[in-house]
């Protein structure tokens, strides 16, 4: 049991996250005096901990000791792309893998024909579009084309792209059409155009993390994801918007905007993926998620976003922030897009040595009354701005005959170290560079600041924090999953999206109604590496509704 509780624990560049013992202000370098008593009484203050004189004399020369390691680590390029020897696994005591073989089945698309108005074409799902390119009534070329003269109209006004691949594009186009005229069809996102949020590598383009120390950065080669939908056809047009280093919605040129609210920014980080889907200007397009990523832009926008248990995805080629909390996924018009795309993107690669083989199995068809739902009883009892609008969907399910179990989420332990301490050794050459003095945001809850902060966590709290992430993906087990396979919860109220973006469970996050004018969301949570379950159910609520088919009048 104590090697099994271990083994589970991600420990990020430990050394890197010793407390920096000097006195005052951070440096960016550790002073070259002589560690004193007076420097070792001041950081055990600051870590809340105090030694005698006498300990603190057997404490100095180890200290020292450990300064020379940090500088002569230090020495060595570590580049953001090396993740930590050991991997952050979310399965609790005794779970049990799903085993097997995938199987995929989507609701026929029936007969798709092109609107009388092609600028309806904007609206048009993955699966409606995928059917007129598979029957050949619109060309992936011409697709192409409509949707980069809809994103270079209107990127000015959203401030949702960074770079547009269009030679890359069209090439991509043009072997869809030859291939589908072939007899060659790959699936339904054989030639759809797509964006990916621009902290995925692709080779030729600058990949920026939306950050301005990066602004000129590129790689050689493609990340997992955009090679695998590349596999399975699609079309690459734009490489979106994120807030600097996968925070907020300001990056480096500007504000990306909400499309139903151009004077409000469109949330963060997956901020020009979200945002541009719920213009028109995209049918799909690749978020990532940490800490709300997906959910928080897809809540503004309007859009339906699957975050994956964490460890399903691929990430090599993307930028890391948190090794142990990462994920990435699709933002779509409509639930079953997601699956589409999930299909494409899911299984491991053997490069991100934290994804699982585990099978996905959707069924469109399949009746979902048997799946047993929960619904946080607490959370949607608060008053809060969104509570109408959860108050209907609610009702809805019941309307369709589910019986919604009342279930409480375990206690939230504070263990936010474990994402601050990460993001501080992710970034940790910028901060010592003071390079950081280039992003655009310097406020009290911006990067540079948190970089800095991360310096001063002890290993030790690190760990410890490592271990009640143990106790809540165990509880978590217990009280929840134990008893539903799926729970409905308020998006942005409570503490269900922090739990489980550090247990790692899958989401499916989909309007349910909007609020003065702006859309609203509600989320659907399931079982680790589950994703067609939560689907299913999502689904079934968003047949009920006509939410996900509006869209903002001036696009």
């Amino acid at each position: 049991m104590t090697k099994q509780l271990f083994t589970r624990k991600t420990f990020s560049l430990i050394g890197l996250l010793a407390i920096a013992f000097c006195s005052g202000a951070f440096v960016n370098h550790f002073l070259a005096d002589e560690i004193t008593r007076a420097d070792v009484q001041s950081a055990a203050k600051i870590i809340g901990l105090s030694f005698t004189d006498s300990e603190i004399d057997t404490l100095l020369s180890g200290l020292e000791d450990n300064r020379k390691a940090y500088e002569s680590n230090r020495q060595q390029d570590i580049p953001n792309a090396w993740s930590p020897a050991l991997h952050f696994n979310p399965q609790p005591t005794g779970f049990v893998m799903p085993t097997g073989p995938s199987k995929v089945t989507y609701r026929k698309a029936g007969k798709v024909q092109l609107p009388a108005n092609r600028d309806d074409l904007a609206w048009y799902s993955v699966a409606e579009l995928g059917e007129l390119v598979r029957t050949r009534k619109i060309s992936s070329v011409e697709l192409t084309q409509f949707f980069l003269e809809r994103l270079k109209k209107y990127d000015p006004v959203l401030h949702c792209v960074i770079s547009l691949t269009e030679e890359r594009a069209m090439e991509q186009a043009r072997r869809a059409d030859a291939e589908i005229k072939a007899g060659k069809y790959r699936g339904p996102l054989h030639g759809i155009p797509y964006g990916a949020k621009d902290l995925l590598a692709t080779s030729t383009y600058t990949t920026t993390w939306g950050a301005m120390p990066y602004k000129d950065q590129k790689f050689d080669y493609d990340a997992a994801v955009i090679q695998r939908l590349e596999q399975a056809g699609a079309v690459l047009v734009a490489k979106t918007t994120l807030g600097a280093l996968a925070m907020g919605d300001v990056w480096f040129g500007e504000r990306t905007r909400n499309p139903w609210d151009t004077n409000s920014g469109s949330s963060g980080s997956s901020a020009g993926s979200a945002s541009a889907v719920a213009a028109g200007l995209l049918p799909f397009a690749i978020g990532t998620e940490t800490l709300g990523s997906i959910v928080s832009p897809s809540t503004v926008c309007g859009t339906t976003g699957l975050r994956p248990t964490f460890g399903r995805v691929s990430r090599y080629g993307a930028m890391a922030l948190s090794w142990s909390m990462d994920k990435i996924g699709p933002i779509t018009r409509n639930v079953e897009d997601c699956a589409m795309v999930f299909n494409a993107i899911y299984g491991p690669d053997g490069r991100d040595l934290s994804v699982v083989n585990a099978p996905f199995r959707y069924d469109a068809n399949q009746d979902v009354k048997t799946i047993k739902i929960g619904y946080l009883k607490s959370d949607f009892a608060r008053t809060y701005p969104f509570k109408q609008q959860d108050s209907i969907a609610l009702a809805t399910l019941q309307s369709l005959g589910y019986t919604l179990i009342p279930i409480e989420l375990p206690q939230m332990p504070d263990i936010s170290v474990i994402l601050t301490a990460e993001a501080g050794a992710a970034f940790d050459e910028l901060t010592r560079s003071n390079r950081d003095d280039l992003l655009v945001r310097q406020d009290r809850n911006a990067w540079p600041t948190t970089f800095r902060e991360s310096r001063f966590i002890p290993a030790v709290e690190y760990i410890q924090a490592n271990r009640l992430r143990t106790k809540l993906i165990e509880d978590m087990q217990r009280e929840v999953f134990s008893r539903v396979d799926v729970y409905i919860n308020p998006s942005w109220v409570g503490s269900s999206l922090r739990i489980t973006n550090y247990t790692g469970h899958p989401a499916v996050v989909l309007p349910n109604g909007f609020r003065n004018g702006r859309p609203t969301s509600i989320t659907f949570t399931g079982k680790l590496y589950d994703e067609g379950t939560v689907l299913r159910v999502a689904r079934a609520y968003q047949d009920a509704t006509d939410h996900h088919r509006k869209h903002p009048e001036n696009f």
